[in-house]
C-alpha cells in the first residue's frame, strides 16, 4: 500500500466487525490505515480501554494518559474540542485547564449542567507535543474511535469547539469566526454548531459588541434555546 493511499475508515469489505459484544480488542488494528468499523464497541468503557493502549499514531508514545471523555455518556449536548493540554494529558480528563473551567462557566451562565446535560471530549485523544494543533493524520487515526462515541452517546446537539473540531469532522475549512453560532447538518445530526474555543476567549478578554466573549454570549444562549426545545 502506498503511503497516499487512505482506506476507508468504514469499509467493511477491508474488515468485518464481530458483533459488539464479541469483540477481540487484541485483534483490533493498531495500523492508521485501516479501518475500525462502526459498532466495534459496546461501551465507553471498552473504547477507553482500548484507547489507552493505542498506537494508532505516534502520539501514542509520547502520551501520559489517553482523554477519553467527561460528562454524562447519554447526554442531549456533546462538545467536541481539539486535543488535550499539558493538565487533560496528566489527569485523563478533558477539560480541565483554565479553558476548560471557562468552559464550564459558560455553560453554567445558562443553567447546561456539564455532568448532567454535557459529554464532552476531542478530536483526538493524546497531547499533541507543544499543545500544537494535531496533523490531519492524527486526526484521521483517531477519527474512528470519535465517531463511535458519538454513536454511543447519540447526542441530540453537538457543538464543535474551534475550527480544528470544525474542519476534522466536516471538512468545513471556513474561519470559524465566519460560522460560529450557525446551525448545520452533519451525517444525520440536525443540530451541528461550530463555537470558538474556550481559550481563544482567555486570549480576547473583552466582552464589548463583537468581541469573542460576546459571541459566545451569543451562542450559548442558542444552544440553551434549542435544548429547551428539544426536550
Amino acid at each position: 500500500m502506498s503511503n497516499g493511499e487512505q482506506l476507508s475508515l468504514f469499509d467493511e469489505s477491508e474488515l468485518t466487525p464481530s458483533k459488539p459484544n464479541n469483540v477481540q480488542r487484541d485483534l483490533i488494528p493498531t495500523d492508521a490505515k485501516i479501518p475500525i468499523p462502526a459498532g466495534t464497541y459496546d461501551t465507553m468503557e471498552s473504547l477507553t480501554e482500548h484507547c489507552q493502549s493505542c498506537q494508532r499514531c505516534e502520539l501514542g508514545a509520547t502520551r501520559t494518559k489517553a482523554v477519553i471523555g467527561r460528562g454524562n455518556p447519554k447526554a442531549l449536548i456533546m462538545i467536541i474540542g481539539e486535543g488535550p493540554g499539558k493538565q487533560e494529558d496528566e489527569t485523563g480528563m478533558p477539560f480541565v485547564g483554565r479553558a476548560g473551567k471557562l468552559l464550564e462557566k459558560i455553560l453554567a451562565s445558562v443553567k447546561i449542567d456539564t455532568e448532567q446535560d454535557v459529554y464532552i471530549c476531542n478530536m483526538v485523544k493524546c497531547r499533541p507535543p507543544g499543545n500544537r494543533t494535531p496533523t490531519p493524520n492524527e486526526i484521521e487515526a483517531c477519527k474512528p474511535y470519535l465517531l463511535e462515541q458519538i454513536r454511543l452517546v447519540e447526542p441530540q446537539i453537538i457543538l464543535f469547539t474551534g475550527a480544528t473540531a470544525v474542519k476534522g469532522l466536516t471538512g468545513n475549512k471556513q474561519g470559524i469566526t465566519k460560522i460560529r453560532g450557525t446551525w448545520m447538518e452533519w451525517e444525520g445530526h440536525k443540530w451541528c454548531m461550530p463555537i470558538l474555543h474556550p481559550a481563544y476567549l482567555l486570549r480576547n478578554p473583552k466582552r464589548d459588541p463583537g468581541s469573542p466573549k460576546w459571541m459566545m454570549w451569543q451562542d450559548i444562549q442558542k444552544v440553551r434555546a434549542k435544548l429547551d426545545e428539544i426536550r
